[in-house]
């Protein structure tokens, strides 16, 4: 499953020579993922007061292939590679003009929202992202 999200480039993402700054990338992501959730029907404010629990970036590898600038309107993409008991395993994208500009693989772990210790992702959860 392969979700687009689009983002635009805000002078606040930028450094100084208007490019956006590196670690602004992984705000896109982030907001790709949480919308990604919505779509499909995962509220994390819900699954943290309702259920106790919580996903967590436990690792990411990122690219960067070539800079955004301000005013871009990027395309970040979301697909789920692999769900395993407690982890799930996501590939993202960062597009402008149909030109990847940067990639992620990151690993997002269930844990319990007060311990957090890793918790079983729970089955209807799983459906949610069309993997049994």
């Amino acid at each position: 499953m392969l979700n687009s999200f689009s983002y635009r480039v805000y002078y606040e993402d930028t450094d100084a020579g208007g490019v956006v700054y590196y670690a602004n990338y992984l705000k896109f992501f982030e907001r790709a993922r949480t919308d990604f959730l919505r779509e499909i029907g995962i509220s994390q404010s819900d699954l943290a007061t309702k259920e106790g629990l919580v996903f967590v970036v436990r690792k990411c590898v990122i690219d960067y292939i070539s800079p955004a600038k301000l005013d871009d309107v990027l395309e970040v993409s979301v697909s789920v590679k692999n769900i395993s008991a407690a982890a799930i395993l996501m590939r993202q994208e960062a597009i402008k003009s149909g030109m990847v500009l940067s990639n992620l693989e990151v690993e997002i772990v269930c844990v319990d929202s007060v311990s957090f210790k890793p918790k079983k992702i729970p089955q209807e959860i799983k459906i949610l992202f069309n993997v049994r």
